[in-house]
C-alpha cells in the first residue's frame, strides 16, 4: 500500500522534506521549519497546489 505525502518547501531557507497529511497540522495552523525555525502558516510550506489540496482533504 502506498502512502500519501504531502510535499513541503520552506520559503526562506528552501529545505525540501515530505510527511504525511496526519502528521502535519491544519493548513492554517503555523508551522515552524525544522531546519531554519521560520514560522508560517502551514499552508505557505506546501510546495505545489496539489500538496495544499492533499493536506486540506486529508489532514
Amino acid at each position: 500500500m502506498v502512502e500519501t505525502t504531502v510535499q513541503l518547501v520552506c520559503p526562506e531557507c528552501v529545505k525540501e522534506w515530505q510527511l504525511t497529511p496526519t502528521e502535519l497540522p491544519d493548513s492554517t495552523s503555523m508551522f515552524h521549519c525544522p531546519n531554519c525555525h521560520a514560522s508560517r502558516r502551514m499552508a505557505e510550506f506546501t510546495r505545489t497546489d496539489r500538496d495544499l489540496r492533499t493536506l486540506k482533504q486529508l489532514g
